[in-house]
């Protein structure tokens, strides 16, 4: 840790020519401010363009450094990541384009940072590189935008309010508006074509990393239904969101020694639902060939995104309602009634987190204030594949809330 304080950067932003890497980069513009930082690419003129366009917004980014490395080549990506203490990536698929960056800070010890929703990507960079991250000290947290922070902190924001040591029962609800651009399109296609590869990498991880000892982490296999607190009909979905969340109760005590997680999407009505779910399943179906999968991607160009315009009218809401069960060990009086020394047991809490446009301005958002953190803040000495619970929890939401992210109880 000493090591690293002594960087050329603090943080270095690899990906700013593209869409969501352009949105990071302004942000940074406004809110590095003390932050040594760079740009980091494989096209010169390309990253000179960005440099210039920030000048616009911040005259100071016109120092900014341009550090030129491709995927392609080890050692570019290797100075890289010994000359900065975090890394953010936003070049994806990151099954593709993901796993040298995650290598080369794996072995510097440098801090990394991506917005990967893909679960597969994730449990392979556990395989190949938990152990030397957690040896040189590297924190590797993936999906630090829409995917997975709102839902992962917002888990974490709930249990905080429940009590302690007694089994704990989580359901996530998620309604957002917005576009969606060309390369988070790709990438969701490329999900869907390797659904046979996650399931089969997700049980290696399983196998390797066991569970945690005396205590029981579950995912609740919810069905389509009509729930007050979501204000909706709700329909599972499973995104790589609860897999963080539960990743985070394997690792946190705090979520007690039983905790289960649910996590559905949200509509007015039930056909709208209905369409989204066969919309998804058209895809997934056309996404298991490559000609078809060819096809799906040509609609969209991958550094295409929503306009400005788009954006500004874009949010997302993410509502939680948790409860507290019964303590281990203690049972219910013979006539069904709780112990009454225990006045917190049964509490229930609902908790909510919501911001503008969920995947780009926000996820931008979120993903520079995760880098920032790991900079800049006094957080637990961790090391290894982190969530961002587990790495920063109460800092980032801490910093997320004065960026203007909402985190706030609805009900107790």
């Amino acid at each position: 840790m000493a090591e690293r304080t002594q960087r050329e950067y603090d943080v270095v932003l690899f990906g700013a020519t593209g869409f969501t890497g352009g949105l990071t980069a302004e942000y940074l513009a406004g809110a590095a401010t003390g932050t040594r930082w760079a740009l980091a690419g494989r096209d010169q003129a390309k990253l000179e363009a960005a440099r210039e366009r920030l000048t616009e917004l911040d005259p100071a980014a016109g120092s900014l450094s341009l550090l030129k490395a491709d995927i392609g080549d080890p050692d570019s990506i290797r100075r890289v990541a010994e000359a900065a203490r975090v890394v953010i990536t936003t070049v994806g698929p990151y099954i593709h384009y993901g796993e040298p960056l995650v290598a080369a800070c794996a072995a510097a010890g440098t801090d990394y940072v991506d917005l990967t929703g893909e679960p597969e990507f994730v449990d392979l960079m556990w395989l190949r590189y938990q152990e030397q991250a957690v040896r040189s000290g590297a924190r590797l947290v993936h999906s630090c935008g829409f995917d997975s922070i709102p839902h992962d902190l917002g888990a974490l924001y709930t249990v905080g309010l429940l009590p302690e040591g007694v089994p704990l029962k989580v359901e996530g609800f998620v309604r957002a508006s917005g576009g969606i651009s060309g390369g988070t399109y790709h990438s969701a296609v490329h999900i869907m074509a390797r659904l046979r590869q996650t399931r089969r990498v997700a049980a290696q991880r399983r196998k390797r990393e066991g569970r945690p000892e005396g205590r029981t982490i579950k995912a609740i296999t919810g069905v389509p239904r009509h729930d007050g607190t979501a204000g909706g009909w709700v329909l599972p979905v499973p995104t790589i969101d609860p897999i963080v969340v539960l990743n985070s109760a394997r690792a946190l005590a705090r979520y007690g020694p039983e905790f289960s997680y649910g996590h559905y999407l949200v509509a007015k009505r039930l056909g709208m639902l209905a369409g989204f779910a066969a919309g998804a399943g058209t895809v997934a179906a056309l996404a298991q060939l490559p000609p078809t999968r060819n096809l799906l991607l040509k609609l969209k160009d991958p550094g295409d995104g929503p306009s400005a315009e788009q954006r500004q009218k874009a949010w997302f809401r993410v509502r939680f309602h948790g409860q507290a069960g019964e303590p281990l060990g203690i049972q219910p009086r013979g006539n069904g009634s709780r112990p009454s020394h225990r006045p917190d047991e049964g509490r229930q809490v609902v908790t909510e987190v919501s911001g503008g446009d969920a995947g780009y301005q926000e996820s931008s958002k979120m993903l520079a204030e995760s880098a920032l953190c790991l900079a800049h803040d006094d957080l637990p000495e961790r090391a290894g594949q982190l969530t961002t619970a587990v790495a920063m929890g109460q800092s980032l939401i801490d910093r997320l809330q004065r960026a203007g992210i909402d985190f706030r109880t609805v009900e107790s």
